[in-house]
Order: structure tokens, then sequence, then C-alpha cells
């Protein structure tokens, strides 16, 4: 057996034997898995379809995001933030932190590396991951990596979301998903109709805003608006504190309660709030509450005007449920992301047809046949932390004592050809 680091022209055979796990993703919940098996010793693989590290973060985000929660719930395993970063790092600090982490742990991922399938092998007991590069030497590549585990960690945002609205190709301006949204610099002056109301669509209606352009935010359905902080604590840090001794019905009118008070009612705005508490809703259906970091006021003041569904787009326009016509230049699609497990991964007992694994939180980390999962809890950076481990420490406890009977073969072998 060898260690694919150490060969670099491994590229040249279509099979590939990896000597320990193989992890599908180089995000935060990727890095955190490597990080934590470095500890234990254990080799590994990272495969990742971009060409870097953190993809999302660098290259699908607009400029203006920062950390929605304090910096000591969003650190990865074994390396706390810098100290001189501030409670709500913004994203440059974020990636820096995510560089520095590669690069203290050695974690050195196979860049533009798109998994086609992976799919367990019964036979062998092996799991069997394709994929598919291209270099301008060699043109298209393709690898079969054949290993013992497999650790999915493409995480909850692996694809966006483009929904199909009636009339969108007519509309004839600008269409960008959020992913592809940077600044509002570029929308000085035009009336944009921002598509979906999380904490994406709030903080681009925000953004545009400040850079002077008309948006009008659709809110199709109901939200839940909290805000970041109350009485100059994290709101989400008290949350988690008042569980350790509230039930958790009980923590969600607290926190509607407090929200109340901090922006009084906002259903006359056109934000209606769900039946079901904000935690609750977070545990049950995955949706986050939005932590407003200004756009309520906004939306108060009317320079961000809240519509609601729409019917169709036609040329310039747009056609509300309610009957109002609204003339734009341009839409943003805050429509949200996707796993996109299901369309390369050839498996059912574990994960899900939307593409999570099947057992809820704190249970979804591990299936059967060396399959694992990180970064599908809906808990953020913090739950990709605590399966990272327990992922590490499972894999790292039978890679140890194979590894010791291993060695107490070679020991043996070297004895009794020594005695013979």
């Amino acid at each position: 057996m060898f260690c694919l680091a150490d060969h670099e022209d491994i590229f040249a055979r279509r099979n590939v034997w990896v000597n320990g796990p193989v992890i599908v993703g180089a995000g935060p919940s990727g890095l955190a898995v490597g990080a934590c098996l470095k500890e234990q010793g254990v080799p590994f693989v990272v495969l990742e379809r971009a060409d870097c590290i953190a993809s999302l973060w660098q290259k699908r985000t607009y400029d203006r995001l920062k950390l929605h929660l304090p910096k000591s719930f969003c650190q990865l395993p074994k390396l706390p933030f810098p100290e001189d970063f501030p409670e709500y790092p913004t994203k440059k600090q974020f990636i820096h932190y995510l560089e520095l982490y590669a690069k203290k742990f050695e974690i050195n991922p196979r860049f533009n590396e798109c998994v086609q399938s992976a799919k367990y092998d019964e036979t062998s007991g092996l799991w069997r991951v394709k994929t598919v590069s291209t270099s301008p030497i060699s043109g298209r590549i393709e690898v079969e990596y054949i290993c013992r585990w497999l650790v999915v960690a493409t995480g909850e945002n692996a694809e966006c979301v483009v929904p199909e609205i009636e009339g969108l190709s007519e509309f004839g301006g600008d269409i960008v998903h959020v992913c592809n949204y940077k600044s509002g610099e570029d929308y000085r002056g035009k009336k944009v109709l921002v598509v979906g109301c999380g904490n994406s669509g709030m903080e681009v209606s925000l953004d545009l805003c400040n850079h002077n352009a008309q948006p009008s935010m659709v809110i199709r359905s109901s939200v839940h608006v909290l805000p970041r902080e109350i009485l100059g604590k994290s709101t989400f840090e008290l949350a988690v504190l008042l569980l350790k001794w509230l039930p958790l019905w009980l923590v969600d009118k607290l926190l509607l309660i407090m929200a109340w008070f901090v922006f009084g009612n906002i259903e006359k705005y056109g934000l209606k709030r769900p039946e079901m508490g904000p935690l609750l809703l977070k545990n049950t259906e995955g949706k986050t509450p939005v932590l407003d970091v200004g756009a309520l006021q906004k939306i108060k003041s009317g320079d961000i005007k809240v519509v609601p569904g729409i019917k169709r787009f036609s040329s310039g326009r747009v056609e509300l449920v309610n009957g109002e016509n609204l003339e734009i230049d341009s839409v943003v699609l805050a429509t949200g992301y996707r796993s996109n497990v299901p369309s390369w991964l050839e498996e059912s007992e574990f994960f899900s047809k939307n593409g999570f694994p099947k057992a809820s939180f704190p249970n979804g980390w591990k299936g059967n046949t060396g399959l694992y999962a990180v970064g599908f809890t809906r808990r953020g950076l913090s739950g990709a932390s605590s399966d990272a481990m327990r992922i590490a420490q499972d894999i790292g406890k039978v890679w140890k004592e194979e590894t010791k009977q291993t060695k107490k073969r070679i020991a043996c072998h070297r004895r009794c050809t020594s005695q013979f």
C-alpha cells in the first residue's frame, strides 16, 4: 500500500488505490475532517471540483458578506481564529483563516477533479470513486479512486436553485443568481427585484440600498426575523445558553418576545412570522431565521419595498399575485442552494433523495460500508466541526488497531526468519 500524496505521477494510471479515506469536497467541512484525520495519523485524499479550497466562499458569495454567527461558533477543530479578528469576521478574513488552516495541517486537495460517481463494490468491500478532470496538456483525464472509506463533504449548498417562473425567459433584463452577485455597485439607479427573503435576500437588498439602487424584495411566504444581537450579546449565543436550561418551545417564545421588543410588530411591513418557532422550524425543516444586520430598518423606511409572490414576468416587467405590475431593470434570484449528492453518489440507505442523511442530527454522520457525511447538520460550521471529529475518531480507531496488528505480524515474521 502507498499514500497517494507521495506520488505526483499517479494520474498516469486509471485506477488509484487510496491508503485511507477519500474526502469529496474541500470546503470547511472537508478541511475539518482532514485536520482531524491528520491528528489520528490517518492518510487521506481530498477531491475538489474547483481550483481552490472553499470555492463557495471564494467564488459564489457577495462582497459585503460576514459570518452571521460569532467567530467562537464558526472556528474549525484544532485551530481558533486569530485573536485580532472581529467578532463577526468578513468574507476575506474567513477565507484567509481557511487558507491558514489548510497550510497548518498540510491539506493538499486534488483540485479540478469532478466526481462523476461513487459506488460501493460489495464484492471487494471497497468504494469506487470516478472523477473527470481536464488538463491543457493531457486533455480529459478519467481516474477511478478505490478506497475503504468515503467521506461526503460537498455540503448543503453545492448547487444553486433556480426556480421555474412563468415568463422569466421573456424578461430581457439582467438576471443573476445570488451566487453570481458581488456588489450593488453595478446596480446604481436601477430597479432591482430580489426574489427571496432569507439572509442572502435581505443582505443583497440592503447592499443595493447602500449603492443607491431601488430594490423590491419578494416575500412569498412567512419568515422569522431576529436581531443579530440582543443587549450586546449574540442572539444565537443567547439561544444556545437558554437551551441548556429550558425546553426548545420556551426558548422560541422568549426569542420572539425579545424580537418584538427590538423590532415591534413587523407584520404590518409585509413580514408574516411562521406559526412554528424559529428554532423548531430550523430543526425540522432546515429554514434558518434571518439575523438582521440593517435590512429591516430599510424596509420600515420604505427604501426596500416588500412585495408578494410572482405571477409572471414579461418584457421589463413583473406581475405579482396581487395584480400589481412593477417595472424593473434587473432580477437577483436569492432562491437558495441544494445538495448535489444524489447526482453522483449511488447509494440509497444512508442518504435520502434530497441529498441529506436520513438520520437527523446528531446521528447523521455515519452510514454503513465505510460511508460518512459531514456538513449536513443544518447547524452551520459548529455542526460540521462536531461531525468531523466523530468521523476522524471512528476511522482512526480502526486504522490504529489494524496498523498495530500489521506491525505485530511483520515483527513476528522477522523473528521467525531470523530463527530459521
